[in-house]
């Protein structure tokens, strides 16, 4: 029984740590100048992602995401999200809404080796589950291509 309590109490501080440190995860400075895809519109309004978003993808990333991964370590996604706004029966883009980063750390065994981290407009934490908002997608959708969802086919050319 005391063992069991052992565990349990190291496994949340473990849980605890992980909170602490996803806490601490930044956006990277600069992301707006990395490489960028052309705007996707999410009409889905049960969806997480329903907005109008753009995806960028740093250097070191960008050959592996034009060849559809494996991706190496350190490699970064920045998915900046906006509001729908209806203007002449079109969506154009509203307010940015949120900001998800997604970099290769093999750490993360929980998250196939990649580190989800949700921000506010601001650049603030947001608290989104890494695991339920983010890999569950990511591991039914895009399994076969290292967990990317997107495609560089989605970039301007």
């Amino acid at each position: 029984m005391r063992r069991l309590a052992g565990v349990t109490a190291v496994a949340a501080i473990l849980a605890a740590s992980a909170a602490f440190a996803a806490e601490k995860v930044a956006l990277p400075k600069g992301y707006e100048k990395w490489g960028k895809s052309s705007e996707k519109v999410i009409n889905d309004k049960t969806s997480l992602f329903y907005g109008i978003h753009n995806i960028y993808v740093d250097k070191k990333t960008m050959p592996a995401y034009k060849k559809g991964g494996p991706y190496p370590e350190g490699s970064r996604f920045v998915v900046v999200q906006y509001t729908i706004r209806n203007e002449g029966g079109k969506p154009v883009k509203g307010k940015k809404s949120m900001v998800v980063l997604m970099t290769k750390d093999k750490k993360q065994s929980a998250t196939g080796g990649w580190l989800f981290a949700g921000f506010t407009p601001e650049g603030k934490p947001s608290g989104i589950d890494p695991v339920k908002n983010c890999f569950e997608c990511h591991q039914k959708e895009a399994k076969e291509r290292d967990f990317v969802i997107s495609r560089y086919a989605d970039f301007k050319k």
